[in-house]
């Protein structure tokens, strides 16, 4: 969920409520636009969400909103709190994940102790205009490197969400993929939500036969 595609913050907790009830796993909030109260009022109200639906919330950039607002966890950038400091604020029980856009970086938050690592931009995405997109090639490479589940992301819907997964196929390691507009800017989030869903757990299982 970023902040900076919706008009007004009950806009943005009307899509997670729509991500959360339709096959979401994991809801993330972006937030680089409200004051850290502000932040940190909007990551409870969608806990409280996330909570009833068994769905867990993550938190970027930021382990004392996340620690605030009973947040699952925290996801941190190549520039943003180091990652063990993100693990001394949030301790072993919560989640921390970090973005990587090489074999190197991922290789290096595995050591680091990173939970999860983000992988990306995948594609070029109007989200993040800056980061240079890296492909689907450097996919199986981390996937053969890395233990820790690896998460796509960057320019992921519907329409190239079973690439992705092909490109990951045959490979030990846990792997999904994070939609932001996808969703977030979809006519119909719900629809948006479960399409995407029924896609990757069908191709999925057709990979696994």
């Amino acid at each position: 969920m970023d902040r900076a595609l919706f008009e007004s913050p009950s806009k943005l907790l009307g899509v997670a409520r729509a991500a959360a009830a339709n096959g979401a796993d994991i809801v993330q909030l972006r937030n680089k636009i409200d004051t850290p109260r502000q932040v940190t009022e909007m990551a409870r109200a969608i806990k409280e969400i996330t909570r009833l639906r068994g769905v867990k919330l993550i938190i970027n950039d930021r382990p004392d909103i996340a620690l605030a607002s009973g947040a699952d966890g925290v996801h941190v950038g190549q520039e943003d709190l180091p990652l063990f400091w993100a693990r001394a604020i949030l301790g072993k029980e919560r989640i921390v994940g970090v973005s990587t856009h090489s074999l190197k970086e991922a290789k290096e938050a595995e050591q680091q102790g990173a939970d999860y690592i983000g992988l990306g931009a995948i594609f070029a995405t109007p989200t993040k205009p800056e980061v240079r997109p890296i492909g689907m090639r450097l996919i199986a490479k981390v996937l053969k490197e890395v233990r820790i589940p690896v998460v796509a992301i960057g320019g992921i819907n519907r329409d190239n969400v079973t690439n992705i997964l092909d490109a990951a196929s045959g490979m030990s390691t846990k792997f999904g993929v994070a939609v932001v507009r996808a969703v977030c800017k979809a006519e119909d989030p719900s629809a948006a939500t479960r399409q995407l869903k029924e896609l990757i757990v069908n191709r999925s299982e057709a990979l696994a036969v």
